[in-house]
């Protein structure tokens, strides 16, 4: 079955970190989609030139009529720069969606669940864990979210506070490259004794979802099973170069 496109208002946009930026855009006839879903995005020019791009959505399908994606900024890229540079609230984009069905959760497919993000890989977990609170669920979960920086921990904020709900999810950061003074979290690459401590509290029958640059993932995956975690309860989604 193909999806048609439709022009979507883009409006809201803010910034997450100095270089990934989050669009809200309005989509009247959307007809909703599933936390881990995606869309295409489709700029034309003048000359019929035209270029596509898929992006996770980031916010729950609690919210009628619009969806979020979260968009990091890829230097040379074709697509995001205009994003970033360009779009402003008002301006009208072409989409199609939503798309995917594997990567999904759902509060009705139970937990415990076990997020893993690797940079701008945490946008479709968010859409998840964005889900979970606004259906009121308290499925043991817990994210484990890996960063350059400080400064580029997307949703830092607004994960705080999910954490601090005491509905039952947790984060747990690890800061590869930069950690401020008095930083407590991990400070290297995610491996497979990082996974154990994460996992731990989370007890039998985890659903783990993990997604983020291909190294990661893999890493993650293969250490997962390691753990003792079945195969079919482990959902994957790459990205290297692209989205850009």
């Amino acid at each position: 079955m193909s999806i048609d496109w439709q022009l979507a208002m883009v409006t809201a946009v803010r910034d997450e970190t100095p270089t990934v930026r989050s669009f809200t855009l309005g989509l009247p006839g959307w007809a909703g989609h599933r936390p881990g879903q995606h869309i295409d995005l489709r700029l034309t020019a003048a000359d019929g030139y035209s270029v596509e791009r898929s992006y996770s959505i980031a916010s729950e399908p609690e919210r009628a009529g619009e969806v979020d994606i979260t968009v990091e900024r890829i230097p040379g890229g074709e697509v995001s720069p205009f994003l970033h540079e360009v779009v402003v609230p008002g301006d009208r984009l072409e989409v199609r969606g939503p798309i995917g069905g594997y990567f999904v959760w759902e509060a009705g497919l139970g937990g415990p669940l076990l997020l893993i993000a690797g940079g701008s890989g945490v946008v479709p977990l968010m859409a998840m864990a964005r889900h979970r609170a606004r259906a009121g669920s308290r499925i043991p979960a817990r994210l484990l979210f890996s960063s350059r920086g400080p400064d580029e921990i997307i949703y830092r904020d607004e994960l705080d506070r999910l954490a601090a709900a005491g509905d039952g999810f947790a984060v747990a950061h690890t800061l590869t490259r930069q950690q401020p003074p008095g930083w407590t979290g991990y400070a290297r690459r995610v491996d497979e004794q990082m996974l154990a401590e994460v996992i731990e509290p989370l007890g039998a029958g985890v659903r783990a979802y993990a997604c983020g640059p291909t190294a990661l993932v893999e890493t993650v995956a293969n250490a997962l099973v390691r753990l003792g975690l079945p195969p079919d309860r482990i959902r994957t989604e790459r990205f290297g170069p692209t989205g850009t």
